[in-house]
């Protein structure tokens, strides 16, 4: 059993360090069993400030616990899972959540773009793809919500939001974006699915598969929406 100082210090640097070592600190804890646990839980109880990819990583730590203490716990305070999930439109993304919670990122990326579908309405759920016009008319709420999920379960390397921020970095330049969120190498494009990757080894901003919402325009709106500028 680790010594009490020794989980103070832990305890400190997962409420004082960088995301980076934040997430560096929860690995130890979760060797560290019911000691380990207990510091956790006390960070998401007042881990306000923190980013949603730490949380996100506690939680689901603390989520793969055979703790009853650990489950009623998370039980009484995340439910639903770490993130809250508004909407303008009266949008349910439980099932978004979930799929995220267990890491299927291939699936969740199908129901992403079936979310944004519901969001553009009748004729894009009709379709199953979007129109960049459509996009640009998402609630704020919404777009947030869908990107904060896919953060708080990756930690922090997939989302919309990441992959804006990359697009900025280099420009606005998509032939610049492509192979550095690995959607191309070289001049031949990543086929789907079974060339992209569905696990947190991928790159910063592989995920989700926006390319797939039917050209660059889409994503150009959706990089451009006014929620990225809150």
């Amino acid at each position: 059993m680790p010594e009490l100082t020794d989980l103070e210090q832990l305890a400190a640097l997962l409420s004082s360090s960088t995301a980076k070592a934040q997430l560096k600190t929860i690995d130890t804890l979760s060797t560290l069993g019911t000691s380990g646990e207990t510091v956790l839980m006390e960070f998401l109880s007042g881990a306000d400030n923190a980013p949603i990819w730490v949380k996100g990583k506690a939680f689901l730590i603390l989520k793969a616990s055979e703790s009853p203490q650990v489950q009623e716990f998370l039980q009484r305070h995340y439910p639903q899972g770490i993130v809250a999930l508004n909407s303008d439109r009266d949008i349910d993304y439980s099932s978004l959540q979930e799929l995220l919670m267990v890491q299927k990122f291939q699936e969740a990326d199908r129901l992403t773009l079936l979310k944004m579908c519901e969001l553009a309405g009748e004729s894009a759920i009709g379709r199953k793809w979007l129109y960049f016009s459509e996009v640009n008319r998402f609630p704020r709420t919404d777009l947030r919500t869908i990107d904060t999920l896919w953060l708080a379960y990756s930690e922090g390397k997939f989302g919309f939001s990441v992959q804006r921020e990359l697009w900025l970095g280099v420009g606005k330049n998509w032939e610049k974006l492509w192979p550095k969120i690995q959607w191309r190498t070289g001049k031949t494009w990543t086929r789907y699915p079974n060339e992209f990757i569905w696990d947190v080894s991928a790159p910063r901003g592989h995920l989700p598969l926006s390319n797939q919402l039917r050209g660059v325009r889409v994503m150009d709106s959706l990089l451009s929406h006014p929620v990225w500028n809150e």
